[in-house]
């Protein structure tokens, strides 16, 4: 586990965050960007002193900007006494240097300041070996490590090395000699979960997966359909790794919900990549519940960015991608948009399309489980004749199908109607005959 990044017996480090226009792919606006990227900032506990958008016509090879916005951020930079530069952009390794030099402070890009991020808030072995194998991946040509783009120099012993000194020293060869180990690793890990699939795939229980831009909500909304309580913040990646619970739907059916990891515009493709093996389970999925902030002037926004990352993962062949948006935060609109969202929503939730919530006061929560039940029963009815002996019998189709019909005949036998996967019925003749 990589040291700590900030420590919080002393001031938390000063930043200035750049956001350069004109270079992303996004639609959202500048500003908009901006604010993401100081918020991302934030939850690595920067002290951000100032915030600048950066017209950039011509991007300069040896330091994005050109020559005399360097100077008039150098500036800046003295100007708010920062100790690092978030810049909202991919930069070069030559590129980080040179404004390194420039600025005399630490300078981090986008895809460093996300894994950093990730990199503290990963608890579970997998999720720390994922984000490990993206921060090799990131690092092949750099020669710093991103442990140690914020670290403290530290005095007092003679000694002005952070934590990641000896990996400065790393070569490609031990890099690549890690990653290779790492892939192996997380191989394992997408064997196990493949194992899991099938053991549940036996069962079977549909699985429904949150995805959903950061901060969106989604583990408010976990917390409140599962009744459990994974940390929910108003923060940016407030959780990482991937949680499960089952879950009652409407007339019993059971169901297994998977809250992922927050996407985010321009993930950065090392993590989409090393966390493959976690965001198969959405591919896998008998539904997805696509989690937005309905309340943000940039949902829409990030609906597309959500898209665009789902695109890259994979579906089963033969599988059909459901997928299920769920309206979050209505309880934050004033009282026109509210009746606009809901009007719409309704419409959109008669086609299995959309359904308006907060999971914050559980507001269309039911009509929210509702519609899931209603998108993922299609298994098929059987109608089961039961003796007054098979109390067993019974308790077994109550726990893993959904009896949608019952009543008891006059020589005290029970008629059931379930709906059972044809795997599950096959289960239940050889278990109870």
């Amino acid at each position: 586990m990589a040291t700590p990044l900030i420590d919080h017996a002393v001031p938390l480090i000063r930043a200035i965050v750049i956001h350069p226009d004109g270079r992303s792919e996004s639609s959202r606006l500048a500003e908009e960007r901006l604010e993401e990227a100081a918020g991302l900032a934030r939850a690595l506990d920067l002290d951000v002193r100032a915030e600048e958008i950066v017209r950039v016509r011509k991007p300069t090879p040896a330091t994005l900007f050109g020559s005399g916005k360097v100077e008039e951020l150098a500036a800046l930079v003295r100007a708010a006494d920062a100790e690092a530069v978030v810049v909202d952009d991919d930069l070069s390794p030559v590129q980080q240097r040179n404004l390194e030099k420039a600025w005399d402070c630490k300078v981090i890009d986008r895809t460093g300041l996300i894994l950093e991020i990730f990199g503290r808030r990963a608890r579970t072995k997998e999720g720390r070996l994922q984000v490990e194998l993206a921060r090799l991946d990131y690092e092949r040509s750099r020669l710093v490590r991103t442990w140690t783009h914020l670290e403290r120099q530290r005095g007092g012993t003679g000694s002005t090395g952070g934590p990641g000194e000896t990996q400065i020293e790393l070569d490609r060869r031990l890099i690549a000699d890690r990653i290779v180990k790492l892939k192996t690793e997380l191989e394992e890990v997408r064997r196990t979960r493949g194992l899991h699939r099938k053991a549940r795939a036996r069962v079977p229980f549909p699985a429904v997966a949150l995805v959903g831009y950061t901060n969106a909500g989604k583990s408010t909304l976990f917390n409140r359909l599962t009744g459990s309580d994974v940390v929910a913040k108003d923060l940016l990646f407030a959780t990482l790794d991937t949680t499960q619970r089952t879950i009652r739907l409407p007339q019993g059916r059971p169901a297994i919900v998977a809250d992922t990891v927050g996407f985010i515009s321009d993930l950065p493709h090392e993590l989409v990549e090393s966390f493959r093996a976690t965001l198969e389970e959405v591919g896998e999925a008998d539904l997805i519940l696509h989690v937005r902030d309905i309340a943000s002037p940039d949902s829409e926004a990030q609906r597309k960015d959500v898209e665009a990352v789902l695109k890259q993962i994979e579906t089963p062949e033969g599988k059909t991608r459901r997928v299920l948006e769920v309206w979050n935060k209505i309880d934050l609109l004033d009282a026109e948009a509210r009746e606009a969202v809901l009007g719409q929503a309704e419409r959109l939730r008669a086609q299995g399309n959309a359904v308006a919530v907060s999971a914050w006061t559980g507001e269309g929560i039911e009509a929210l489980r509702e519609t899931i039940a209603g998108l993922i029963d299609d298994d098929p009815e059987t109608e089961l004749v039961l003796d007054p002996s098979q109390g067993e019998a019974l308790a077994w189709l109550y726990e893993n199908g959904r009896v949608t019909g019952r009543e008891t005949d006059g020589e005290g036998r029970t008629h059931v109607v379930v709906r059972l996967h044809p795997a599950a019925l096959g289960r239940f003749e050889r278990q109870f005959g």
